[in-house]
């Protein structure tokens, strides 16, 4: 059979779930990353490094909750903390101690926090960073770089075509984009004179490049950026949605020796629950302050905040213990360590068959080129001074086909590790990788 047809005949139940699915959602999903052809796969249960789905196919599994789960799916701990929080209540519409407790472990650990403000989510958190960078400063432009995602609010999303002098996003207000630059990521003067009009509110930034690197920023950018915006007057923002307590128990901001002046959390801030927030400088952050007695400020000058599920208390408790258990362990460096043994098994493997790709990590998020000749890395990290070139787009259908037949969920052109991934789980990778070189050559996709 062809790597497609096994993948059908394996997973017939997925099959019939994804047919219930198009009659209740757009295209199937409720998350455009979950949209696969002919289906994607559904899934039952996970456990550590490891889920499987309705049809009792096992994976080791690289998508780690969209890379919510540093620990890995259930850990224990956490699993406690969130029985013991239900036992109590799941929403008390008032304030408790877990959000209080949860907070300052946020200021412990994150190097640019003194105040906290919890959301629901990445998106709210950077939507609420921006909203109060332009209260701060009485600024309204914002500065971001191509390709860099900061979740899917009306701002964010706008990008710039190829043929196209502004950005623009379906379903945006042709004016909404007046206050938006966006800068290639990586060239310094074009963000000097993006930033030179001293109208600019705020420069936002994934810090690790485009799609959690895929795209690598140097990290010496990331000083250049700091630099040119405590010039001119703009507020560093810093989305670590996806890095914060991954890259070290503070961020990247920790391990790159960045201090932003915001920093947007979320993901992994929740124990792998719904939630998210905005940290930083108090000055900044205080903008959301309700002020006894100055009637003015309450009204005309302060950010209004509202979401019935900021802080909830069970994401609280499962923040709160995730974030403890990344503090006083190794989890990053473990985590860390299994990402770097993949990325080298996968390169050596290439190497032994003759496969034009390669693949590299930053921190415990690796990543892979096939399809295309380019530099495979000298250690872990992307060193070469040519862009990844990802997975040739014939390709990513079938390699996503072969790698589901044997045992492997993929996140895009790559995955996050988490602590639970081992020797096995490595192992069972690359073994996985070149079963389906085998098959993707049977096909006749791959040289």
């Amino acid at each position: 059979m062809s790597i497609l047809e096994t993948y059908e005949a394996m997973h017939s139940g997925s099959r019939a779930w994804a047919a219930k699915a198009a009659t209740v959602f757009p295209s199937g999903v409720t998350h455009d990353a979950r949209a696969f052809q002919p289906f994607p796969i559904y899934v039952e249960r996970a456990l550590g490094p490891r889920k499987w789905d309705v049809d009792g196919n096992e994976y080791v599994d690289y998508i780690g909750g969209h890379g919510a789960l540093l620990l890995g799916h259930n850990h224990p701990e956490v699993m406690s903390a969130i029985r013991g929080a239900l036992e109590r209540g799941t929403h008390f519409g008032s304030s408790h101690e877990f959000e209080v407790l949860w907070g300052q472990q946020v200021i412990d650990m994150v190097p640019c926090a003194e105040r906290v403000r919890f959301t629901s989510s990445g998106t709210e958190a950077t939507m609420m960073a921006l909203r109060l960078a332009r209260a701060y400063t009485g600024r309204e432009r914002v500065v971001k770089f191509e390709e860099h995602f900061h979740g899917w609010h009306d701002l964010v999303v706008g990008r710039l075509g190829p043929d196209e002098a502004r950005p623009q996003s379906v379903g945006v207000p042709g004016g909404f984009y007046d206050a938006l630059t966006i800068v290639t990521p990586g060239d310094v003067e074009a963000l000097r004179a993006a930033l030179a009009g001293r109208d600019v509110a705020a420069v936002i930034v994934e810090p690790t490049g485009a799609h959690w690197g895929t795209h690598p920023l140097a990290p010496a950018y990331l000083h250049a950026i700091r630099e040119l915006t405590q010039a001119t007057g703009a507020l560093m923002v810093m989305d670590e949605v996806i890095t914060g307590f991954r890259m070290a128990p503070g961020g990247a901001q920790q391990r790159y020796g960045v201090t932003p002046d915001l920093t947007t959390l979320a993901k992994i801030v929740a124990g792998g629950l719904p939630g998210g927030c905005v940290t930083g400088r108090a000055d900044v952050v205080d903008f959301l302050e309700l002020r006894e007695g100055d009637a003015d400020w309450n009204a005309h000058q302060r950010i209004s905040h509202q979401g019935t599920f900021n802080a909830n208390p069970v994401s609280a408790a499962a923040g709160l213990a995730a974030l403890r258990l990344i503090a006083e362990g190794d989890a990053c460096a473990r985590a860390d360590a299994a990402a770097a043994a993949l990325v080298h098994g996968l390169n050596d493997l290439f190497a032994r068959e003759s496969v034009a790709g390669g693949a590299w990590a930053t921190s415990s998020m690796w990543h892979m080129n096939l399809g295309t000749t380019v530099a495979r890395p000298a250690d872990v990290e992307w060193d070469a001074p040519e862009e990844p070139a990802g997975i040739a787009p014939a390709l990513f259908r079938p390699l996503r086909w072969a790698l589901y037949n044997h045992g492997i969920d993929l996140m895009g052109n790559g995955g996050m590790v988490s602590s639970a991934h081992g020797e096995r789980e490595v192992a069972d990778t690359v073994a996985a990788m070149a079963a389906s070189i085998a098959d993707l050559r049977a096909d006749g996709v791959l040289g």
